[in-house]
């Protein structure tokens, strides 16, 4: 492979995609690479959510221009065009080689687990060519705008011996977790905060549901929704309410700890079996997590703490909004052949930077009582008068604030607990994080590791469980960020310095964004958001803004990214795409199910006559088959739609 700059892209196809609002991706997102010789380099990591507004972005691009000129914005910032790419890889809209991805080489596993299972095995190269480490990749499943076809097995598991790997199907819990999601209508995290916050519980068969569903291949669509009725039926019928909950919050609760205890369990089992096979002694072996169900942070350190791994291996972004991340690795080990290369995950500000702050404050004027420059001990202060604002140089990456783009507060009153989620429109019990300087782990926590992206949940020691209320669980555990002077020095010294004021060495650490908003990542953006939320201070770039007069601000809602080209379709630009890749005049529902269907897409050319015919022919035949299709897949069309049209989260 040449040295130079490569393009990883992980976005939706363009065109008719946009017009019939399909959509295969979510959590869009573009990663920055630079090779030189053996050394390989992330230079930037952008989620493409941050910058158009849509919260877990899955919005197509209109077209192959749209496209890339947002990429050519994102490189402008590092002072590159497209014209400097040796290699884009990710999309094939945008692709300039097709032998990265290694689709063919497993002919057993998915592609999309395999992109994940990379991201962590080779977060750093060092420890992936020396020594061992077990990885599993566990997510809801995999989409096919690379992999054309379904593979046997959807999710992945590694063992890597000396830069030796041997790979291996492994079962998911993020499906019996994804229909949990569905039939509650509450994101993951919710739900998982909600199974820890009541004393609500009830009783299910576990053994049984352990026996009898294995979520491992394409019944992932359908069985968990079976499975998890079954849960509901019989912790309903065992159900302990918790007074101070209502009843429906209760039994979600309830069913959502039977959820957890068999996710653990089932990873658990994935790893008693790796653990077997290959003959490991897990504290001689690092533990490796990637996909969506990464994020469950309980597991991640119930796993740590039963076997005794060595170390904890995952990035920031675990879950979709790392797949550019994990295709570019695995492409690298891939195309190098028997030469190794280096790499060590840099950090997690990958992201934007905005300079911006004079302007900003200039248009702003009436709100503003003073600016002045950053002084620990006037921010201590800010900080025990209330939740500060806390924006700094380039945004991280990942679904978690790290603390470039954070609310921060005292831990040591349950009121900054309840003013953080007031703020950000939570229910009262969702808990919020802390972030803890790293050398001071041990004396506040049980089995405490560095947890640098705040993947972990250790339990708060007994003698300090009164000293910092905003943080801890029902069951005293947090979901705990541990933070280095190198790892981001601003932050750190601001921590050491409300440690010394106060004897405690932590904040409270949430994200600085709305809800159904994704984390801000513009000044303007927070100044909007610190006015709407009356937030008396923030800390900009390493100036203390100090705000006023928010009864006259004017704005409600959040303010607009730059959405527009996403949200809205020109009916110009409709006519020409479908002039130019339907010509034929397929009706949308046609299209709409051609482009659901792989193997049409991939076999039959609608641009020709002969082509449209034999797609009208099978979606005819699609249709007397199933008559519920066609208004399934026009309501679906339409659902699509409102949400790309909106710039609420869904």
């Amino acid at each position: 492979m040449k040295d130079g700059y490569c393009l990883s892209v992980y976005v939706n196809p363009v065109g008719l995609q946009r017009i019939l609002n399909t959509s295969y991706r979510h959590d869009a997102n573009v990663s920055l690479w630079r090779k030189q010789q053996e050394q390989v380099t992330l230079l930037a990591h952008w989620e493409i959510e941050r910058i158009s507004g849509l919260k877990q972005h899955r919005t197509p691009f209109l077209d192959r221009a749209h496209l890339e000129d947002f990429l050519q914005e994102r490189l402008a910032e590092h002072d590159l065009t497209l014209a400097d790419m040796t290699a884009i890889w990710g999309t094939p809209d945008i692709d300039t080689v097709s032998d990265y991805h290694l689709g063919n080489d497993e002919p057993d596993l998915a592609y999309h687990a395999l992109a994940h299972l990379y991201s962590a095995l080779l977060l750093d190269t060092d420890k992936y060519f020396h020594g061992t480490t077990l990885g599993f990749a566990v997510d809801r499943g995999p989409e096919f705008v690379i992999e054309r076809s379904i593979k046997p097995k959807w999710f992945a598991g590694g063992v890597v011996r000396d830069g030796q790997v041997s790979l291996f199907p492994v079962e998911s819990p993020a499906p019996l977790y994804g229909a949990a999601k569905d039939r509650f209508d509450q994101r993951e995290g919710t739900l998982m905060a909600l199974a820890t916050a009541t004393k609500a519980h009830g009783v299910c068969d576990q053994d049984e549901i352990l026996a009898t569903y294995v979520f491992d291949d394409i019944t992932s669509m359908t069985t968990p929704a079976t499975a998890l009725a079954q849960i509901v039926d019989q912790v309903t019928a065992t159900l302990i309410s918790d007074p101070e909950f209502s009843a429906e919050e209760s039994l979600v609760s309830a069913v959502m700890k039977e959820v957890q205890a068999i996710s653990v369990r089932i990873m658990e089992r994935n790893v008693d079996r790796a653990l077997e096979r290959h003959r490991l002694t897990p504290s001689d072996t690092r533990l490796a997590l990637a996909g969506g169900y990464a994020l469950n942070c309980p597991t991640n350190s119930h796993l740590m703490n039963k076997y005794r791994f060595k170390e904890l291996l995952a990035p920031p972004c675990v879950g979709d909004d790392g797949q550019s991340v994990g295709m570019a690795l695995a492409g690298f080990l891939k195309k190098g052949g028997d030469q190794p290369f280096s790499f060590r995950f840099p950090t997690a500000y990958l992201g934007s930077s905005d300079d911006s702050l004079d302007d900003v404050l200039s248009n702003h004027q009436p709100y503003i009582v003073s600016t002045t420059p950053y002084t620990a001990s006037t921010a201590v202060k800010d900080l025990r008068a209330g939740p500060v604002a806390w924006f700094h140089g380039r945004s991280e990456i990942g679904p978690r604030a790290l603390g470039n783009r954070s609310l921060i507060a005292d831990p040591t009153t349950y009121t900054s607990k309840e003013l953080l989620n007031e703020h950000k429109q939570r229910e009262w019990w969702r808990p919020v994080a802390p972030v803890v300087l790293e050398e001071h782990i041990d004396d506040w926590f049980e089995d405490a590791r560095p947890s640098p992206y705040m993947l972990e949940t250790f339990t708060i020691r007994g003698s300090r469980r009164t000293q910092i209320p905003a943080v801890a669980h029902l069951d005293y555990s947090a979901r705990v960020q541990t933070l280095t002077r190198d790892q981001n020095p601003h932050l750190h010294t601001l921590i050491s310095a409300f440690h010394q004021a106060t004897g405690v060495p932590m904040l409270c650490n949430t994200s600085l964004n709305d809800k159904g908003e994704p984390i801000i990542e513009k000044l303007a953006e927070a100044v909007n958001f610190c006015l709407r939320k009356r937030i008396k201070v923030a800390y900009l770039n390493g100036t203390r803004v100090e705000f006023t007069n928010f009864d006259a601000y004017p704005l409600q809602d959040p303010l607009p990214r730059a959405h527009t080209r996403f949200t809205e379709v020109p009916a110009a630009a409709a006519e020409r795409i479908r002039a130019d890749l339907n010509p034929h005049d397929l009706p949308d529902v046609y299209l709409y199910r051609y482009l659901h269907d792989n193997l049409m897409v991939d076999s039959l050319d609608i641009t020709t006559p002969e082509g449209a015919r034999a797609v009208r022919k099978r979606v005819d035949a699609q249709f007397a088959t199933d008559p519920q299709l066609r208004s399934y897949s026009e309501n679906r069309m339409r659902q699509r739609g409102e949400m790309f049209a909106s710039t609420s989260a869904k």
